[in-house]
């Protein structure tokens, strides 16, 4: 028996974006009479995406340099006032819990990948067929990364990353087809999270919980990949990123108190 699909609702409004694309293809060839509309300006996404990633890391080190002259100048002054200086010390001292310092610690690394190239071939022949997975089956999804997000933080996480960046309040995991992005970055698979805790706690927590299990599952029957490797000692960098909130606002709502 198959087990049950990790994409729930969002698999039933496949077969209408399929229409709707297909009708809105065709209404352009129409248009084109066969040519290209937009002639020889196709934007290379990947290329695109290489030249933001560098612009970033340009911008990241801008910002780590006027990190340093900020703190430089924050400690000139907290050596004149004591009243800054009592500010700085409640700053440092929740730091390590807002990510906001390295951190060490015994805790455990979970790696999501998607199924060999070959198992993904052979589902969209498969598919051609009407048998067998399909290709959505055999990579990994965004609500699978969130997942055992989800279960670390359950079984008792002290700190977080994923892949190279440090997992803060405003993190957000977003996936476009098998890619993750993460606070500016895209990462290819395998997708890799690591947390400090309790090693043993924190795989009772991925065990219990009930969409790690469902993905487990699909490891077993197609091949996706998990692995999980425990850490008597693993460091974590502090966060480095931006701390803005582009779609923050304050007002009034009758959602909540």
């Amino acid at each position: 028996m198959s087990p049950p699909s990790r994409l729930g609702a969002w698999a039933l409004a496949v077969p209408l974006v399929a229409a709707v694309a297909g009708g809105i293809f065709a209404a352009s060839a129409a248009t084109a009479r066969g040519n290209d509309l937009r002639g020889g300006e196709r934007s290379d996404l990947r290329q695109l995406i290489q030249l933001e990633g560098r612009r970033l890391d340009g911008l990241e080190a801008r910002v780590a340099e006027l990190r340093a002259e900020t703190q430089a100048m924050s400690d000139a002054v907290s050596q004149r006032d004591s009243r800054v200086a009592a500010a700085q010390t409640s700053v440092d001292e929740v730091a390590p819990d807002a990510g906001f310092t390295a951190v060490e610690g015994p805790g455990l690394t979970v790696s999501l990948d998607d199924a060999p190239r070959t198992a993904r071939e052979r589902a969209q022949a498969g598919t051609r067929l009407g048998d067998g997975p399909s290709p959505d089956d055999l990579v990994v999804h965004q609500q699978d990364v969130q997942a055992v997000v989800n279960a670390l933080w359950t079984g008792g996480a002290e700190a977080m990353q994923i892949m190279d960046q440090r997992v803060i309040s405003t993190s957000a995991v977003r996936c476009v087809g098998n890619t993750l992005i993460l606070q500016g970055r895209v990462y290819s698979p395998p997708f890799v999270i690591t947390a400090i805790g309790d090693p043993a706690q924190m795989q009772r927590a991925l065990d219990a919980n009930g969409d790690v299990k469902i993905y487990r599952q699909y490891v077993k029957e197609f091949q996706l990949g998990y692995e999980l490797d425990v850490h008597r000692t693993v460091s974590l960098p502090a966060y480095d990123g931006t701390l803005d909130l582009d779609y923050a606002e304050t007002g009034s709502s009758s959602a909540g108190p």
